[in-house]
């Protein structure tokens, strides 16, 4: 899916960049050009960072649920 329309770039590309490390939309910008032209994505790039900040539990899910979503 795209994250970034101006700079056409897609989620699989944005959950790498954090992934190796960027921190906020600016490190994402900077990396792969996501969040800085217009900022419309900026919301969404949070999600990403913020979801790949969840720590994960004793089964390997966020501790955040109630059981794994892909378990159910």
């Amino acid at each position: 899916m795209f994250v970034c329309l101006c700079a056409g770039v897609t989620s699989h590309v944005v959950n790498d960049v954090v992934a190796a490390g960027a921190s906020t939309s600016k490190e994402i910008a900077e990396a792969c050009g996501a969040g800085g032209e217009c900022g419309r994505c900026r919301r969404t790039l949070r999600a990403i960072i913020e979801a790949h900040s969840v720590a994960p539990g004793i089964d390997g899910c966020p501790t955040q649920f109630n059981g794994c979503p892909s378990r159910a």
